[in-house]
């Protein structure tokens, strides 16, 4: 078969202009077509079973590292659960008066958002949920996966005002999840829906994927209205030049708040505001 295929391709550059050539290509063509057809019959249960070899090399890789993900997320929540419990029995031995603590002491109210904000600067939304359902101002509000989206700016008995976190007003106290890294979470460039995490020292450490989380305490001269732990989003960029005081880091929001249909304002329980 080979050295006839190298027999034509001869004749080709040889008689490139005879008419008879192609008929005797045309000729060979249709004798090798059975030899090709068994040859493709022979070779490819044996191209299927290295596809399936690859294939399963490959889902076994996977499946060990997510065992050990899953490993490692077991360890770390039960090792969270029992500082947990620790905590939990250090503050009533000692009788230590903390902060609402999120989310146990925050009862969730669920509501829609029942107008959206028509001013260019502003990007605020109406929710359908007021004073007459315990809402009060500076409620932290989330979206329904528990993300943070903004908080309660003005209160009427049956609905109230939303700053989101992209509304030039809002500015939160955060952290960095299992680091040492604090900030203000502001807006970023407007129309991007990103946010800026501002004031971070340049000795903080903090990498691209962190996420971010409320600080849930006061941050200069700025009060928190949210307790610890909402989250906020990951880090995209970090940069800092040697002119500048601080970090600047790029957060991308968990929540979405250009496609919000309805929000979770967390109330404080009686008693513990």
């Amino acid at each position: 078969m080979v050295l006839l295929a190298l027999v034509l391709v001869t004749i080709s550059f040889r008689e490139s202009e005879s008419g008879g050539l192609h008929s005797a290509q045309d000729a060979g063509a249709t004798v090798l077509h059975p030899f090709q057809v068994g040859i493709e019959r022979v070779v490819r249960p044996f191209r299927d079973l290295a596809g399936y070899v690859d294939g399963l090399i490959a889902a076994k890789a996977e499946n060990a590292r997510l065992r050990r993900d899953l490993a490692v997320a077991q360890q770390e929540a039960i090792q969270n659960r029992t500082a947990f419990e620790q905590n939990r029995a250090l503050r009533a031995i000692t009788k230590y008066h903390a902060p609402p603590s999120y989310p146990d002491d925050y009862a969730p109210v669920p509501a829609a958002i029942s107008a959206y904000s028509a001013a260019q600067f502003e990007q605020q939304v109406v929710v359908a949920a007021g004073k007459n359902a315990g809402v009060r101002r500076d409620d932290p509000v989330l979206d329904q996966s528990g993300y943070l989206v903004g908080r309660i700016t003005r209160v009427s008995s049956r609905s109230a005002r939303v700053a989101l976190l992209t509304d030039e007003s809002s500015a939160v106290s955060a952290q960095a999840l299992r680091r040492d890294a604090r900030g203000l979470v502001r807006p970023g460039r407007a129309g991007t829906g990103a946010l800026l995490l501002d004031y971070v020292r340049k000795s903080s450490e903090l990498r691209t994927g962190d996420r971010i989380v409320t600080a849930g305490s006061q941050r200069g001269q700025l009060p928190s209205d949210y307790p610890r732990g909402i989250p906020i989003g990951r880090v995209t960029d970090v940069s800092q030049s040697d002119t500048d005081l601080y970090k600047t880091v790029q957060v991308e929001p968990f929540a979405d708040v250009d496609s919000l249909e309805s929000v979770i304002v967390l109330v404080t329980r009686r008693g513990k505001r």
